[in-house]
């Protein structure tokens, strides 16, 4: 398996500072965790390990308790995002439309994989499955646009809006 390229954490004094509280905030709340990830994630954009790191050690949580929960729900993110957030749907009738080829035209404009963030930090891809717009099949989103009964065609286009 590819490694995802990721830039380098660069995490603030005044966001570890924000970290912090978060967990003082929570400590021996019961089910703490849940609300820390959350606020932790608001304050990066995303919990990296060095994120992770210092809520085990200051939560008092294990490292395999935190990536546990992080990696099962799918609102938390390994990787940061970039300012434009690119979701192809791949469910089934986005699929048998053809949004496989338009993710891969995707990753060819903006030069990542899924899952990655541009080196820029303005755009990142996710591939998503059934976003409830079946009826629009092939449908792609940026952030809260949706774009839909897409062509290969259409994609750079629609791109270049962000650019």
């Amino acid at each position: 398996m590819d490694a995802k390229k990721v830039s380098a954490f660069k995490g603030t004094k005044e966001q570890e500072e924000q970290l912090l509280k978060v967990i003082e905030n929570h400590a021996g709340q019961q089910g703490a965790l849940m609300p820390i990830l959350q606020e932790a994630q608001e304050i990066y954009g995303y919990l990296p390990i060095e994120v992770q790191q210092i809520i085990a050690e200051k939560g008092g949580f294990s490292m395999a308790e935190i990536y546990g929960v992080v990696t099962f729900y799918t609102q938390f993110s390994l990787y940061p995002k970039g300012e434009y957030k690119v979701a192809v749907c791949l469910g089934t009738a986005c699929y048998v439309k053809g949004s496989g080829d338009i993710l891969d035209k995707i990753k060819q404009l903006i030069n990542v994989e899924v899952g990655e963030c541009s080196e820029d930090g303005r755009f990142s891809l996710d591939a998503t499955r059934c976003i409830g717009a079946c009826g629009l099949a092939p449908v792609f989103t940026v952030n809260d646009d949706v774009y839909g009964r897409l062509s290969v065609d259409d994609v750079e286009d629609i791109i270049n809006r962000y650019r």
